[in-house]
């Protein structure tokens, strides 16, 4: 047995062989004859915990240790990983902090209604076909920094109870948050979403963050809730995106959007400098909706639909011939608005 750098005593099997060992073999468990892992198997019981890290996972041996812990796992690390088969972790139960990082699934991973009563960490994990976390509940924070997923991604109807960061996430397939709930904030700086992405009718408890976000084909925040802060500053879209805010801040400074851009806000402010929008845009307001600046905004069409305009900022913007605006309010005439075409509000009837 020996130590090495990766913090743990590895298997003795050979060199190339970095697995998590097992006393009193010396090995890991994927190297264990079938004698010593009956052995070990039978030592578990539910909630025990699992060490796995750097150890080649056959769905055979997951599904032994899953059944001897009856789907309740206790403290469970797989970090480093291999999963050369189609896993399924549906409706087990981590009743400790869960780490998968670093690990490689080549087929299949499945955690369909699976629960984390602890932290969950997916770091730098490739999964090179399909993933499914769908109906999952996270009690504590969940970190999927910087995966890679090859194939669709589901977390529709998932619960994270604490804070979620998907931060340099890259998604190769389609993705789907419908209906997810996001307790805390939720990060997803700098993720790619290569195919069509939906949130429709998610909930951020917090703040819901996209800054330099990249939609190669669009996608979908509405009908979405935001507690407190969306931001998709400094994003880009290469086709349509559709977004809803209700009563929170929305920033949408240096936004880049390809295709059509719609953006309902309700009761809620936005702020859209230095935007390029190459497609139509519409931003509407219901309530005291309204938008604070429109500096240096780059427009192919752009309407501006029943919002407070009275504090908004329109100086320097690119094309203001292309601005429309229908039943907005404005404290005066902006300057610099000489070719703007200003619809009056409505009047209601008894006028």
């Amino acid at each position: 047995m020996r130590t090495l750098d990766v913090g743990w005593i590895t298997c003795a099997v050979s060199p190339e062989c970095t697995g998590s060992a097992r006393q009193p073999y010396g090995r890991c468990l994927a190297h264990l004859d079938p004698g010593e892992l009956d052995e070990f198997v039978q030592r578990l019981s539910p909630g025990s915990a699992v060490d796995l890290r750097a150890t080649t996972v056959s769905m055979s041996l997951l599904e032994r240790i899953l059944t001897a812990t009856k789907g309740y796992l206790g403290r469970a690390r797989f970090d480093w990983a291999s999963f050369p088969e189609s896993v399924r972790f549906g409706d087990v139960v981590f009743g400790g902090d869960v780490s998968f990082d670093h690990a490689r699934f080549q087929r299949l991973a499945s955690f369909c209604d699976a629960r984390f009563a602890g932290n969950v960490s997916f770091g730098e994990v490739r999964f090179a076909e399909e993933l499914s976390l769908h109906g999952v509940t996270v009690a504590g924070h969940a970190a999927f920094d910087r995966v890679t997923i090859g194939s669709d991604a589901l977390f529709g109807g998932a619960v994270f109870g604490r804070t979620v960061s998907f931060e340099s996430a890259d998604f190769h397939g389609f993705v789907a948050f419908d209906g997810t709930r996001f307790t805390g904030d939720a990060t997803f700086r700098g993720c790619r979403f290569r195919r069509m992405v939906s949130f429709r009718k998610a909930r951020f408890g917090g703040l819901a963050g996209f800054e330099a976000a990249r939609f190669a084909a669009g996608g979908y925040l509405a009908p979405a809730s935001v507690g407190r802060h969306l931001t998709l500053a400094g994003a880009w879209a290469g086709r349509d995106l559709d977004l809803t805010a209700h009563g929170c801040s929305v920033d949408l400074r240096r936004l880049r959007v390809s295709g059509r851009l719609t953006v309902r806000l309700t009761d809620a402010e936005a702020d859209l400098e230095g935007a390029t929008l190459r497609g139509p845009a519409t931003v509407s307001g219901k309530g005291t909706a309204r938008v604070t600046s429109l500096h240096g905004v780059d427009s192919e069409e752009l309407e501006l639909a029943c919002l407070d305009l009275s504090a908004c900022r329109f100086t320097e913007i690119l094309h203001p011939e292309r601005l429309r605006l229908r039943d907005c309010a404005l404290a005066a005439a902006p300057r610099g608005a000489r070719g703007l075409r200003w619809w009056p509000r409505r009047r209601s009837p008894d006028h």
